[in-house]
């Protein structure tokens, strides 16, 4: 089986570790090999959280520099952090809704502009999905589903070796039942932006 490596950055409290569970199980819920790294960086809001998925058979978790298939960015920032890891056959797929950290709250740092980050991460790769993921949470019905709506996204692109019904039925057995329609919703919502994008 072909190997797609899979990059997930966002910033603690985002989900990412949630993702990056609802893929595992719909992985193996289709017999996809998959094999996670472990979540680098600070888990705890605010922190930078990195997860490394990789589908299929491969020896290793590690994705080197220029090796990611596909990049998902919870945070534009991070993404734009990020992109190292891409190449010129990268899909990145991102949130454009932004968390700046403290630093830039307390006058200490900048922000980078959004339109800038997305002329380089076009530049440097084969197809940007970029959209406001937290709008999409919210018409969702929880603001807490941005990893779901950018799960949507990434399963639209068709690059994982996992359906959609794989996904959809992770959600409904793996995630907190107060959470499951609206993260069915979010991960519609998700999928018909990328499909638009």
């Amino acid at each position: 089986m072909e190997t797609t490596r899979l990059i997930i950055v966002a910033v603690g409290g985002q989900g990412n570790l949630l993702a990056s569970k609802v893929l595992g199980e719909a992985a193996l819920l289709s017999g996809v090999p998959v094999r996670m790294s472990e979540i680098h960086g600070m888990a705890q809001r605010g922190g930078v959280v990195e997860s490394a998925i990789v589908f299929g058979d491969a020896k290793s978790t590690i994705i080197s520099d220029g090796e990611a298939n596909v990049l998902v960015g919870f945070e534009p920032s991070e993404t734009l952090r990020a992109l190292n890891k891409c190449s010129a056959d990268t899909t990145v797929i991102t949130n454009l809704a932004p968390l700046p950290p403290f630093t830039v709250a307390i006058g200490r740092g900048t922000y980078p502009d959004l339109g800038q980050a997305q002329d380089l991460i076009k530049a440097k790769t084969t197809r940007l999905i970029a959209f406001d993921a937290v709008d999409l949470a919210t018409t969702a019905g929880s603001v807490m589903s941005v990893n779901i709506v950018l799960l949507g996204a990434l399963i639209q692109t068709g690059i994982l070796p996992i359906s959609k019904t794989a996904v959809e039925e992770t959600i409904r057995t793996k995630t907190k039942k107060a959470f499951v329609d609206a993260n069915l919703k979010a991960f519609e919502l998700g999928y018909g932006a990328a499909a638009h994008a």
